[in-house]
């Protein structure tokens, strides 16, 4: 088939490399370059990179206005295929293809329509991720699945590993779709089931409260990471959490509290603690939590804690 594939980060990656072995791409729509890194370098986006090593021609566009519409209809695409372009497709583009669009989303559709699904579902604590291919139309996310399927993710995964592995598994659910309306055999369903929404993250987002259950706590942790990233503080300033983990047959502490061990430094939670691994203090690189515990000199007789009220204090 002759398709326009739109996409914008890693994630959508694999799928464009998959197509474009399988079918014609006519072009590759993506979102301008952005500037990166502390000296905010003009750099294109992994899918424009991608696109570039395949010899695919690129449209870039912060958004799919009358212009990028023209020169898409232009390539008379058969269909088009979005994963996570970052814009919305809207008429007359929607219709533009013969078969309309597909999008690939990282998750069980109806839960977690939106821009962060595998986030929320992991801050949600939901035992089940997936992806589904569906037919794009214009209400957000809620169009006929073509193919769904749930993936097994590990219970300590974060969102950067599972959206990695959904990347690369979702690229051969999405290829078997476009084979499906290549050949006839397609039947999309309607969505069954209770819709969530998963709101695009904000810096707020990644505050750890660690007067939640460690699960909690750990599930927001896990949603977060890298992006926007999980932090808290400490005597008033920010400390970025750059690895947490669960512990077994801890000491409770109060929460917040801080207590060295081997491997790291225990927080104090709503229940059990967890294990920072790996902590950046304001200004300085991500450093082991040991080294950085040790390098508070906390006297004895005191104890430190973690948090917006929290600070130092008697043992």
């Amino acid at each position: 088939m002759r398709l326009v594939f739109a996409g914008t980060p890693a994630a959508a990656v694999p799928t464009l490399r998959l197509l474009a072995a399988q079918h014609e791409i006519v072009a590759v729509v993506t979102r301008p370059d952005a500037p990166l890194g502390r000296k905010r370098i003009l750099t294109p986006s992994p899918v424009a990179q991608e696109a570039e090593a395949l010899g695919i021609p690129t449209i870039k566009a912060a958004r799919l206005d009358d212009e990028a519409t023209a020169r898409i209809a232009a390539l008379r695409p058969e269909l088009g295929v979005i994963v996570a372009y970052g814009g919305l497709v809207r008429e007359p583009l929607l219709s533009t293809p013969v078969h309309g669009w597909i999008n690939l989303h990282f998750s069980l559709l109806p839960a977690w329509r939106g821009a962060a699904p595998v986030q929320r579902a992991l801050i949600a604590g939901d035992a089940e991720l997936g992806a589904t291919v569906f037919q794009l139309v214009p209400e957000l996310d809620a169009g006929d699945v073509h193919a769904e399927r749930v993936f097994s993710v590990p219970d300590d995964a974060t969102a950067d590993a599972v959206l990695a592995s959904l990347a690369v598994d979702g690229a051969g659910l999405t290829a078997e779709a476009v084979a499906a309306i290549a050949d006839g055999s397609a039947r999309p369903r309607p969505q069954r089931g209770e819709v969530t929404h998963a709101a695009k993250l904000g810096l707020a987002d990644g505050l750890l409260s660690w007067h939640e259950p460690a699960e909690a706590v750990f599930a927001r942790y896990r949603g977060v990471t890298s992006e926007p990233g999980a932090h808290t503080t400490i005597d008033g300033a920010p400390l970025k959490v750059r690895e947490l983990a669960r512990t077994q047959d801890a000491d409770p502490l109060p929460p917040g509290e801080l207590r060295g061990v081997k491997g790291g430094v225990l927080v104090g939670t709503g229940s059990a603690p967890l294990l920072l691994v790996q902590v950046q203090p304001a200004g300085k690189a991500a450093m082991a939590a040991a080294d950085w515990f040790r390098g508070l000199r906390v006297p004895d007789g005191e104890t430190v804690r973690l948090g917006e009220d929290a600070g130092r204090g008697e043992a």
